[in-house]
């Protein structure tokens, strides 16, 4: 071998040797962050394609995309709330009623789709501070705000719906949302774009603890996670462009598809504005330290009663987009959708892909990557045809088993005196 070549092999080993010592003592400590998710979606891909060779069909990547846009769009706003310590169970309830509003301001009274989109997230922002008004001004504890309007909203929804329940919408406007595609050339832009965003992110904030005095991640353990997602996004991306014909996936072939669906492209740009919001901004930060300690935090200067009002709005106005793409993908507003449900698997993505309920730790992307686990169990049981109180069972179980992994992890940090 020669003498580059020889170089070039040593310095590859011993930046695997570094990033898999890093890892290692970060699980030691309890740091696992959004590993667990992780491995358990590249386990439930591997499992379900297994059984089923389409699961990882452009076409069924293109529906579980569509899937997600709901479930996922209400974990970002859940993992807002989580990051303050607190919950928020009437997001199901607000995204059906801003539903109903939107479905009764464009049918029922004419109005333009984008006032009624308008008018729908006014609703979310109000139905918000309201409840936000009540848990950090009068006092009342989020779990009973929320649970009221869990009940409340939905009786408000019904009441706008009507006797007939139901008010199908047919404005092109709002069946774009869900029926439209990106363009391949701005499909491949949105993969580079996150992908240098992610990457450019990493770094500032490697270079910002550094000048902080604070420990940093190996150079390699960056560049190795910018490389995973910079590979996962265009691979995401060439098959949902249908440009990797006879591409192989555990041994079978996967083909064209239409593009990378509008529901998606929604929940990504949410997930990265929030993530810079949570991340770059002393709104952000203020977030994290009312989710450690709400006193320390108050002592500190910080408003906690505003910041709590202000998270509890943007939950709400969330549950609003979300209540959007709803209506999108079934063309009317119904009252026969089960806010509860979906109320619990926007908090079980949340949870699962990283977020601790215990408060102060976790991340904006964990709304993405916990709704792709939510979307993909039960995708691939409809897909191998068992029944829904299937899916229901081993959604309850796996997120059983990550706030379990969660527990252990926070005693290990304790342990450890992180």
């Amino acid at each position: 071998m020669s003498e580059p070549g020889a170089a070039s092999y040593g310095a590859v080993v011993g930046g695997a040797r570094t990033a898999a010592d890093y890892t290692w003592a970060r699980v030691r400590q309890g740091e696992l962050g959004q590993m667990p998710a992780l491995l358990g979606l590249a386990a439930i891909w591997i499992y379900f394609q297994s059984r089923q060779p389409t699961f990882l069909s452009a076409r069924n990547l293109s529906n579980l995309v569509l899937q997600i846009g709901v479930t996922g769009t209400l974990a970002v706003g859940i993992v807002l709330v989580l990051l303050m310590s607190e919950i928020d169970l009437s997001v199901g309830s607000i995204s059906i009623l801003s539903s109903a509003v939107l479905a009764n301001a464009v049918v029922n009274h004419d109005w333009a789709w984008y006032w009624g989109i308008a008018l729908m997230l006014a609703v979310g922002i109000a139905v918000g501070a309201f409840q936000g008004f009540w848990f950090a001004i009068v006092g009342v504890p989020s779990f009973v705000v929320t649970l009221a309007g869990l009940l409340g909203w939905q009786g408000v929804q019904q009441w706008v719906l009507g006797s007939s329940g139901t008010i199908n919408v047919t404005d092109p406007h709002v069946s774009a949302v869900a029926t439209t595609t990106l363009p391949a050339a701005w499909g491949w832009a949105l993969a580079v774009g996150t992908s240098v965003i992610y990457g450019v992110t990493r770094i500032q904030e490697q270079l910002r603890r550094r000048r902080a005095g604070l420990p940093t991640k190996p150079l390699v353990v960056v560049g190795a996670r910018t490389a995973l997602v910079t590979a996962l996004a265009l691979l995401v991306v060439a098959v949902l462009n249908g440009d990797l014909n006879g591409f192989w996936v555990l041994g079978r072939a996967i083909f064209i598809n239409k593009g990378v669906p509008t529901p998606g492209v929604i929940l990504l740009g949410l997930v990265v504005g929030f993530a810079w919001i949570t991340t770059r901004t002393q709104f952000g930060r203020y977030i994290y330290a009312i989710g450690g300690n709400p006193e320390a935090a108050r002592r500190a200067g910080v408003n906690v009663t505003a910041v709590r009002i202000a998270v509890l709005s943007l939950c709400a106005m969330l549950a609003s987009v979300a209540g959007l793409i709803q209506t999108s993908r079934l063309a009317a507003a119904s009252q026969a959708i089960d806010p509860g449900q979906v109320t619990l698997e926007a908090i079980a993505a949340a949870v699962i892909g990283g977020t601790s309920l215990f408060g102060g730790r976790g991340s904006v992307w964990s709304a993405l990557l916990g709704a792709l686990v939510i979307g993909s169990v039960a995708n691939g049981l409809d897909l191998d045809g068992q029944p829904p109180y299937v899916k229901l069972i081993v959604e309850g179980a796996i997120l059983l088993l990550f706030v379990t992994i969660d527990a252990i992890a926070r005693r290990g940090r304790a342990a450890a005196g992180s």
